[in-house]
């Protein structure tokens, strides 16, 4: 197989000489776990259980329902739920991975224990900027997905003999939720072939497939029903959103994650280059935003910029102080300020 890795030989033999001897490692992922998150926590953690170490997830919050088949699931530890047992494993850790974020500020209320933890921290992650915590970093922002780039991760390691059916299953999964089901242009060819080896050590795409995607409710097709009407289209700025209350929320019975992927239906539409979805959070007293764009226009930029937030060149998350209504006005009087950006891009 022609597999690359960006890994250098110095963060490579840094991790090896960390590894070298049995650890207490603690295994992290940002608040509000998506895909890649839980599915390349969970796969370090089968990685690193076979090689003889003691290994434990801990995710600041809870993730959503279709998560909860994945391998290992049970075995995860969430902070706000069980806060003083998760604590209790980062005073004991001798290293503490970091997934799927590259700044500890993306953790939520974990982050004063990560700051405050004397273990040895590895970071691997493909999102932009990096902060300087780690001892030992794996930075690509090219990578599809962090889970790729735990699979890199073992290959650099040269352990690529230890993939097991859990550990390609759970990678799998965030490969392909990050990918949006491998269509998305961080899906390279050496993406198409690690998935193909994933495959061969037990993964089942269809199986992974349906338990992601086959899963709505008719509570969650009427919110997606409510978001579509809720849509506006700014075709002069070659830019749609949506926007969603609390009370609508409220009159579906909203659970985390069912407005998954909500905002590409936006981008969906024929002409359109920068989708927005903002959600109102009344208990978080925010509006939780979501940002994707085709082809330069970056979203992590603009996200950055404007709303306290970051990701990738085309998709990003951010938040906004304001309310729904005045989160959406500020939003469209900065539109003009990137027009000759969109135009360009469309």
């Amino acid at each position: 197989m022609y597999l690359r890795t960006s890994m250098n030989t110095e963060t490579t033999q840094e991790v090896k000489v960390l590894l070298k001897t049995p650890k207490k490692v603690v295994i992290v992922g940002h608040k509000n776990p998506d895909g890649d998150a839980v599915g390349s926590c969970m796969g370090l953690y089968f990685f690193l259980k076979s090689l003889g170490h003691t290994a434990q997830v801990v995710m600041p919050n809870e993730y959503p329902t279709f998560l909860k088949w994945m391998p290992g699931n049970d075995t995860i530890c969430i902070y706000e739920k069980e806060t003083e047992k998760c604590q209790q494993f980062f005073e004991e850790a001798d290293v503490v991975f970091t997934l799927d974020f590259n700044a500890l500020n993306r953790v939520g209320d974990l982050q004063e224990v990560l700051e405050n933890c004397d273990a040895k921290f590895v970071m691997i992650d493909h999102h932009q900027a990096p902060d300087n915590y780690a001892v030992a970093t794996y930075s690509d922002v090219s990578m599809s997905s962090t889970c790729e780039m735990v699979y890199h991760f073992m290959d650099a390691l040269g352990r690529l003999d230890v993939l097991s059916a859990e550990i390609a299953t759970n990678l799998y999964t965030g490969i392909m939720t990050d990918t949006g089901s491998f269509r998305f242009s961080s899906t390279s060819p050496t993406t198409h072939r690690v998935i193909a080896h994933l495959m061969e050590a037990g993964a089942n795409g269809t199986e992974i497939h349906n338990n992601i995607y086959d899963t709505n409710t008719p509570d969650r097709l009427k919110l997606l029903g409510i978001a579509l009407k809720n849509m506006t289209i700014l075709p002069e700025y070659n830019t749609a959103f949506i926007t969603l209350t609390q009370q609508e929320l409220d009159d579906h019975n909203f659970k985390k994650g069912d407005t998954e992927g909500f905002v590409n239906y936006s981008l969906s539409v024929l002409g359109i280059k920068f989708a927005v979805i903002f959600i109102e959070n009344k208990q978080e007293n925010i509006v939780k935003i979501s940002f994707r764009s085709k082809g330069s226009f970056s979203v992590n930029e603009f996200a950055r910029t404007h709303y306290s937030g970051g990701g990738h060149t085309n998709a990003a998350g951010g938040k906004s102080d304001k309310n729904l209504d005045d989160t959406v006005t500020e939003f469209i009087s900065i539109l003009p300020n990137y027009k000759n950006a969109l135009e360009a891009d469309a």
